[in-house]
């Protein structure tokens, strides 16, 4: 097994630590460092992929299982805790299905060859970006359920996140039938 697959593979597993941690209601502080390093691990996968000898034809599409894998988690969560309404799930849940579906033609979003779509999806900005705002968003849900942090806050970050997403998610729809 490639590195890079295993760091995707645990920071996969790291969600569900996680979802157990935020539930139990266990220590704030280390419940955001546990977030930081599996969000940290997705930035790294990537890059460990380039070091990797040998080509993984399963690594891209491994990584995208888990990235939906923690996003769904985590809106999964705080759904049941009542921070985050029912819809932003059911949106989140159709963009990827749609998404998913219209790229699964095309390979992966990292060869996109349209000029917008590599603005929007595939530049090192909006990859870079939608991590960092999905682990702001998430940490601060986060605390908003362990600290009782400002609810309203967070709903403005769900808002962003979910826009950031669906942006991100026409570039791909976009690129799929161009």
């Amino acid at each position: 097994m490639r590195i890079a697959d295993a760091a995707t593979l645990f920071r996969t597993l790291l969600v569900f630590v996680v979802a157990y941690m935020i539930f139990v209601k266990y220590d704030a502080l280390t419940t955001i460092i546990v977030i930081a390093i599996m969000f940290l691990l997705d930035a790294v996968d990537g890059k460990l992929a380039r070091f990797d000898k040998g080509k993984s034809k399963f690594g891209p599409r491994l990584d995208v299982a888990g990235d939906r894998v923690t996003e769904y988690v985590f809106w999964i969560v705080f759904v049941v805790l009542n921070i985050v309404p029912l819809f932003v799930l059911f949106i989140i849940v159709m963009r990827h299905s749609f998404v998913d579906a219209f790229m699964a033609g095309k390979g992966t979003s990292s060869k996109m060859r349209t000029g917008f779509a590599r603005q929007i999806y595939a530049s090192d900005l909006f990859r870079g970006g939608i991590g960092v705002v999905k682990a702001v968003v998430f940490s601060y849900l986060t605390l908003v359920y362990l600290a009782g942090w400002n609810a309203q806050i967070g709903n403005l970050l769900v808002a962003f996140l979910v826009l950031y997403i669906l942006v991100r998610g026409a570039a791909e729809i976009y690129e799929s039938t161009a």
